[in-house]
């Protein structure tokens, strides 16, 4: 008998809810025709072939049809499919051609902290301050909560946006998003605002995939993914996600996103989460889906390179490691109107800063794309007095005039 995973009570209690539908991977190996029929002949209803492509064009409503993602072998079912077959999830998970059958949940953005530190150390700690590169000619796209496109540092900007949330527009009235959008690219244009974002000439691409309560479906977020792959941002910033026990393994869906993105270019980092107090000696896995070990997951250091108490460290294997850290305590940068700006802090918050570095590392060299990035970044990071199952490889560090032909 394998005894239960322990498991901290006020961690199980902020595991995300059940949408009421189910995600389905099926075997790679299987071909879509044949998943298809065994789809229908299980749940007894329409399977609608798609791509991911489509899925982001059409959307993944509740009362759609069964709808099989044929790029990935994922299917979704939606709630009153579900709901007709009470053995359904048994059924599917007895099926030899399935992988993974779960609930799909609802992602939350990565819950801030608010301090009251230095304002722009992260821009500094990464020598961004020092790089000669801007991440100009970088399609750079954060998945959140949308961003304040009034805001006087974003307002004569070009940004390419879309909306993933049923019935709301890209307006960030939950403010995350801004603030992440801004660190990861912002470029202050207002008398007395030190420099904040990491790559200022990015072109910035916005998915709102969280509602304006700070949370989404994970259909919804598969289809900002799809859409930042489809538009090949070489870059895409998460700073959402939901909590693992110890020794979960990564989803299926993100392990198999997460190589898409790879295979066209494109780099995916999402924040480790802020489920641990290390205060009090607890620290929590790293969070999905950036325990995927296609997607780059970054915890957060403190301006004295000390680990921050909340990050969450690399207690699985299977991706579930940190890759790399970054500034995640006492981050200033934009926030929606009124307020304009704000200091928050965050595994969010380290996120954008490693999106941002990243972005400078793909100006750098045309070739750093994908999973050639990926190894860039983890090469040149700067070493930390940390285990590796806190800081990874160490914090990430901007590039250099020069040193971009050395890397690999």
């Amino acid at each position: 008998m394998v005894d239960s995973p322990r498991v901290s009570p006020i961690l199980e209690n902020q595991r995300p809810r059940p949408t009421g539908a189910l995600i389905v991977a099926i075997r790679r190996d299987v071909d879509a025709r044949d998943a298809v029929r065994s789809l229908q002949n299980q749940t007894q209803t329409r399977v609608l072939t798609s791509s991911l492509a489509e899925a982001h064009l059409s959307g993944l409503a509740a009362d759609a049809p069964v709808i099989f993602l044929e790029e990935i072998n994922v299917a979704f079912i939606p709630q009153q499919v579900r709901a007709a077959n009470s053995t359904m999830m048994q059924t599917l998970s007895a099926d030899e051609t399935v992988v993974e059958v779960r609930p799909e949940f609802y992602l939350f953005k990565q819950q801030e902290f608010t301090d009251t530190s230095d304002a722009t150390w992260g821009v500094a700690a990464t020598r961004a301050l020092e790089s000669p590169f801007t991440g100009r000619n970088i399609k750079l796209c954060i998945l959140d909560t949308g961003i304040d496109r009034n805001h006087p540092d974003f307002v004569n900007r070009a940004i390419v946006d879309r909306s993933f949330v049923e019935d709301e527009d890209t307006d960030d009235l939950q403010g995350h998003g801004t603030h992440c959008a801004g660190t990861a690219c912002g470029h202050p244009v207002r008398v007395g605002v030190p420099r904040y974002g990491v790559a200022p000439d990015a072109s910035l691409y916005v998915g709102k995939v969280l509602n304006n309560r700070g949370f989404g479906a994970e259909g919804d977020i598969l289809r900002g993914m799809s859409w930042a792959i489809d538009n090949r941002c070489e870059v895409i910033s998460m700073s959402l996600g939901s909590t693992v026990r110890e020794g979960e393994k990564p989803s299926v869906l993100y392990e198999r996103i997460g190589q898409r993105a790879l295979d066209n270019g494109c780099l995916i980092i999402a924040a480790a989460g802020n489920d641990s107090n290390r205060s009090f000696g607890f620290i929590a896995p790293v969070s999905s889906p950036a325990n995927a070990s296609t997607i780059m997951a970054v915890g957060a250091v403190d301006p004295n390179f000390a680990m921050a108490y909340f990050s969450c460290g690399g207690l699985n294997g299977d991706g579930g490691e940190i890759d790399l850290v970054g500034p995640g305590v006492g981050v200033f940068s934009t926030s929606p109107a009124p307020q304009l700006y704000r200091t928050m802090s965050g595994t969010s918050m380290a996120c954008p800063h490693a999106a941002g570095i990243a972005a400078l590392w793909a100006e750098s060299d045309p070739a750093l794309r994908g999973t050639e990035l990926w190894r860039a970044l983890k090469k040149n990071a700067r070493p930390l007095a940390h285990p590796p199952r806190d800081v990874g490889v160490g914090l990430l560090i901007a590039p250099m005039q020069g040193l971009a032909a050395n890397i690999v």
